[in-house]
């Protein structure tokens, strides 16, 4: 059998979501109205930055604008915006993320990126980390135009599927694997590998850990901030205030 290393990429490899960061090229390039912008986007990324609504609130409003405006847009020009926001990403990761890569590639385990954002997107980081396969929501397109359809890959019901086939397929040893994640998304994933690792996990993930006792007394929890990386303890707490 084999061992793998399952990796999230927003907020656990990267410091901000990539398709977040592609929204924004396709504002700057004005493929994106910037009106609709802030009159759609930009008032739950207010709401958010003053923490009055969570992450994933504000990022599905965002989804519903991109969904709409990708619609009818060429794959071919999307490919070279794509490119110009994983070279931009690629200066911005955690370092903690980044040095566990290396570390699973100099003892040859395979080595997965499971993300909900583009495929598109996806592609562009797991090539240019040369890691064993990727799986991403997809963005159906015809005749290299986006059609508007997406098959997302943002719950953890959509990635536990997919890492039950990788894991049948590649024959991986889950209970001696690692897998990396920051959001309640990547719980199913926490739950099935023996070597988990939450990195800068939200209130969610972090009570979904803590309330069960096998997945707390496994699962490694890390906190990167500026240029300092703690090692969170089992009996550690967060402050509700």
């Amino acid at each position: 059998m084999k061992i793998g290393a399952f990796f999230d990429i927003d907020g656990t490899i990267a410091r901000d979501s990539l398709m977040i960061e592609h929204f924004k090229k396709l504002v700057n390039f004005e493929i994106i109205d910037q009106k609709l912008y802030y009159e759609k986007v930009y008032p739950a990324y207010q709401k958010y930055e003053k923490r009055k609504i969570d992450y994933d609130e504000y990022l599905n409003q965002l989804v519903d604008v991109y969904k709409y405006k990708l619609k009818g847009f060429s794959s071919e020009f999307n490919e070279f915006i794509s490119n110009q926001v994983i070279s931009q990403v690629k200066e911005k990761v955690y370092r903690y993320t980044r040095e566990m890569i290396e570390f699973h590639k100099e003892n040859n385990h395979l080595i997965f990126f499971i993300s909900g954002s583009p495929d598109f997107l996806v592609k562009e980081m797991a090539e240019s980390y040369g890691v064993t396969e990727y799986r991403a929501s997809l963005y159906l397109k015809k005749s290299g135009m986006y059609t508007g359809e997406v098959v997302p890959m943002w719950d953890k019901n959509s990635k536990k599927a997919v890492i039950d086939e990788i894991v049948q397929r590649y024959d991986i040893d889950v209970d001696n694997s690692y897998c990396y994640g920051d959001t309640s998304g990547d719980f199913s994933m926490i739950n099935m590998m023996g070597k988990p690792t939450a990195i800068n996990p939200t209130k969610e993930l972090f009570e979904l850990i803590r309330a069960n006792e096998k997945i707390n007394e496994k699962t490694k929890i890390i906190i990167e901030r500026k240029d300092v990386i703690y090692d969170f303890p089992k009996n550690g707490k967060i402050l509700d205030i």
